[in-house]
């Protein structure tokens, strides 16, 4: 039997670390998990561009917010922590940006006339997210901590 002479055991384990980060980075749960993270920069441009002018460059909405036009409609409310947009959860929310606010509402049996439009023809539901994403990146950890069990909350209603 002839004797062969061992590899360099610092080359086998990098060969052996080598393969598995290759594994893991292309498996598909890896993706997931190392894409998951929101496109802040993504949702600031598609607010800039699609929300900004109803609810401020600094989500700041319209200044009389609370006082109803002369059509019934409201004025575009703040997105930022002095609104309420974060006193509702990611379905409502998701939901009333894709079919608009009277849609949601009418179905609600909510009797408030919204004055906003669908985005369900101009937006993807990863656009939406993004845009969802950028506001509550704005908000204080307190005011997101809030929402998010207000999502929780509303995920387990029926």
């Amino acid at each position: 039997m002839k004797a062969t002479k061992p590899r360099n055991g610092k080359l086998r384990g990098a060969a052996v670390v080598a393969r598995a980060a290759i594994f893991l980075l292309f498996a598909p749960q890896a993706n997931a998990f190392f894409h998951n993270s929101p496109d802040l920069e993504q949702g600031r441009a598609i607010y800039e561009a699609e929300c900004a002018s109803c609810h401020g460059a600094d989500l700041e909405g319209h200044p009389d917010w609370r006082s109803a036009n002369e059509d019934g409609t409201y004025p575009a409310p703040p997105h930022d922590a002095s609104g309420h947009t974060w006193h509702h959860g990611d379905i409502m929310l998701r939901d009333y940006i894709k079919r608009g606010g009277q849609a949601v509402l009418d179905e609600m049996g909510v009797a408030f006339t919204s004055g906003m439009p669908a985005f369900g023809d101009r937006l993807t539901d990863e656009d939406i997210e993004a845009v969802l994403d950028y506001i509550k990146s704005t908000w204080p950890d307190g005011i997101r901590a809030t929402q998010v069990e207000r999502s929780a909350t509303e995920a387990l209603a029926p």
